[in-house]
C-alpha cells in the first residue's frame, strides 16, 4: 500500500513539473511585460541566469525559448517564472560572446496560450567581476534590527554573510574594498562596540577608534588609494529630520563635515587646512585612478540659524594627492559646478581605467538616498562633459553605485520597484561611454524573492573574488573593548 501511494505522488509531483506543449498559441503583436525588465539589456557573458516572471498575476502558466544564430536554444517553463538551468545558460551565453540572443515568451490563460514578439538581450564580451557585497537592512530611520554584510555570487544565486550584528550589539555600515580586493576591507560599526575594522591582506583584523582630538569625528565614507597604502575618510556631523508634507519624505544632512587621508603604514591621519574649513561642509571623498588626486564634494555651510535645507548644494572639487609624501595640494579645482545648474552632486566614483566618473545628482543635499530625483550621471574626465545615463535612470530614486574592476559595469541603488526598497541595478559603460539599459540583480523566481524580502540592498560594491572573511574573529574583535587609535601627522 504504501508502495503505491509513493508511486502514484511521484506521478503527480511528475505531472506538475513536466513542460506543457505550447500549442494553438494566439500570436501577439506586443512584447511580453515581464518582471524585471530585461527587455533590450546588454549583460555580462558571466552573469547568473535571467529568471524572469511576466508582470500579469494572472497569468496560468509561462515559457521562454532562448535562440542564437547557430541553432543553439535554451527552454524553460514555470507556473511562477522561467527558471534556466545554470549550466546550459552559462555555455550558451559562453558561445554568444559579443552577440545578441533572440527570446520568445508564452503565456498561458485561461483562454490559452498567447506567443509575445520576441526581444534581444545582447552578450557583451566584457566579464563582470566574480562578486558584490552589500548590507542588507530595513529602511528604518530612528533605529535598526537585524543586519549584515552579504556576498553575493555573481554568476549564481549564491549569496552569504560577512558579519551579521547578531553577533554583537551594534549597526554594521560603510563598507569599501580596494577595487573590489576582498583581502582590503575598510568596516564601520556603530553602536555600544562602535570602531572602525581594518581587515588586511595577512588575514588579521584590527579595532581602531578613529576619533581624535585634532577631528570633528569618527572616520566614515572610506575610499581606498589604488596603491593600499592610504584611505580616504570624511567624518560628519549628521542629522536627520522629517518632512511633514513633501515628496522627500527624510532628510539626512550634515551641520559640519571635514575630510582626512590616513596612512595605514604610519597609523596617521594626514590632514589640510583647506579640507576641514568651518565655512565648508567637505564629504564623500575617492582617489583619482591614478591615486594622484582627491575628489570630493562640498557646499558652503548655512549660516547659523538658517534651517533651508534645500539651499545646501554641493558641487565636485579635486585637490592634488602625493602618495609619496602624503602631501596635498595648495589649490583646490571646481570640477562641476552643479550649484550654478541648482543641483547638487553626491556620491562621486572614478572608473579605475581613469577615463570617467559616475555621480549622482539631485536638487539639494549630499544624501540622495532619499530624493525621488536623483539620477545618476557620467562625467567624461578628458572633456569635462557630463551627460545623465538616461538608460540607467528611472523614475525613482538611483543612488550609490560603483564600478567594476574592468570599469565596465556600474552597480548601483535604485527605488524604481516601489519607491521604497532599494535594490541593485546593473548597467553596461562601453569605451566611448555609451551607457546600456539596467538590469536588476538576478534571482531565482525574482517577484517571490523581492516581494518576501523586506530589506534594501544598501551600498553595494564590487570584488573579483570570494572575501574569505572570518566573521566569527572579527565579532570577537568588535566584542573585545580594547582599540587601536588613529595618530595624526605632526
Amino acid at each position: 500500500m504504501k508502495k503505491i501511494l509513493y508511486t502514484f505522488l511521484s506521478l503527480l509531483l511528475l505531472s506538475a513539473c513536466a513542460n506543457e506543449t505550447v500549442s494553438d498559441a494566439k500570436q501577439e503583436t506586443v512584447l511580453p511585460h515581464i518582471y524585471p525588465d530585461y527587455l533590450g539589456v546588454t549583460i555580462p557573458v558571466n552573469i547568473a541566469p535571467l529568471s524572469f516572471c511576466l508582470a500579469d498575476e494572472t497569468v496560468l502558466r509561462i515559457d521562454a525559448v532562448i535562440t542564437d544564430r547557430h541553432g543553439h536554444d535554451l527552454h524553460s517553463q514555470g507556473e511562477e517564472s522561467v527558471d534556466f538551468d545554470l549550466d546550459d545558460w552559462h555555455t550558451l551565453l559562453g558561445q554568444n560572446r559579443g552577440d545578441s540572443l533572440s527570446v520568445t515568451v508564452s503565456a498561458k490563460y485561461d483562454d490559452g496560450w498567447h506567443t509575445y514578439r520576441p526581444f534581444s538581450i545582447y552578450v557583451s564580451p566584457d566579464s563582470i567581476d566574480y562578486g558584490i557585497c552589500y548590507r542588507l537592512i530595513a529602511p528604518g530611520h530612528e533605529v535598526w534590527s537585524k543586519m549584515g554584510i552579504y556576498e553575493r555570487d555573481l554568476s549564481s544565486y549564491d549569496e552569504h554573510a560577512l558579519i551579521e550584528n547578531t553577533q554583537f550589539e551594534g549597526c554594521v555600515n560603510c563598507h569599501s574594498f580596494n577595487r573590489g580586493n576582498p583581502a582590503n576591507m575598510s568596516l564601520h560599526i556603530r553602536g555600544p562596540h562602535g570602531a572602525t575594522l581594518l581587515s588586511k591582506e595577512d588575514g588579521s583584523i584590527t579595532a581602531y577608534n578613529t576619533k581624535t582630538d585634532q577631528t570633528l569625528g569618527l572616520c566614515v565614507y572610506p575610499y581606498w588609494h589604488p596603491s593600499g597604502r592610504y584611505i580616504a575618510y570624511s567624518t560628519n556631523n549628521t542629522k536627520q529630520t522629517f518632512h511633514s508634507a513633501h515628496q522627500n519624505r527624510i532628510e539626512v544632512f550634515d551641520e559640519a563635515s571635514d575630510l582626512q587621508v590616513y596612512d595605514i603604514e604610519k597609523n596617521e591621519l594626514l590632514l589640510s587646512p583647506l579640507l576641514k574649513q568651518d565655512s565648508i561642509y567637505e564629504t564623500y571623498p575617492v582617489f583619482s585612478a591614478d591615486g594622484r588626486s582627491l575628489y570630493f564634494c562640498a557646499a558652503r555651510a548655512l549660516p547659523e540659524g538658517n534651517h533651508q535645507l534645500d539651499s545646501i548644494r554641493y558641487n565636485l572639487y579635486r585637490i592634488d594627492f602625493d602618495p609619496a609624501t602624503g602631501e596635498f595640494g595648495s589649490t583646490i579645482d571646481i570640477i562641476v559646478d552643479a550649484e550654478a545648474q541648482h543641483k547638487s552632486i553626491s556620491f562621486p566614483r572614478p572608473s579605475y581605467d581613469g577615463r570617467f566618473l559616475c555621480y549622482t545628482l539631485s536638487d539639494y543635499g549630499q544624501f540622495s538616498i532619499w530624493h525621488h530625483e536623483a539620477d545618476l550621471y557620467l562625467l567624461d574626465l578628458s572633456t569635462g562633459q557630463s551627460h545623465p545615463m538616461t538608460k540607467a535612470n528611472s523614475e525613482e530614486t538611483e543612488s550609490f553605485h560603483n564600478w567594476s574592476s574592468n570599469s565596465r559595469w556600474i552597480v548601483f541603488s535604485s527605488r524604481r520597484d516601489d519607491g521604497l526598497y532599494t535594490r541593485p541595478y546593473f548597467c553596461h559603460v562601453d569605451a566611448k561611454g555609451m551607457v546600456g539599459k539596467a538590469f536588476m540583480l538576478p534571482q531565482r523566481n525574482p517577484r517571490r524573492f523581492y516581494r518576501e524580502r523586506f530589506l534594501s540592498f544598501n551600498v553595494p560594491d564590487f570584488i573579483i573574488g570570494p572575501t574569505h572573511f572570518d566573521g566569527h574573529k572579527a565579532s570577537r574583535v568588535i566584542n573585545d573593548e580594547s582599540r587601536k587609535n588613529f595618530g595624526v601627522r605632526k
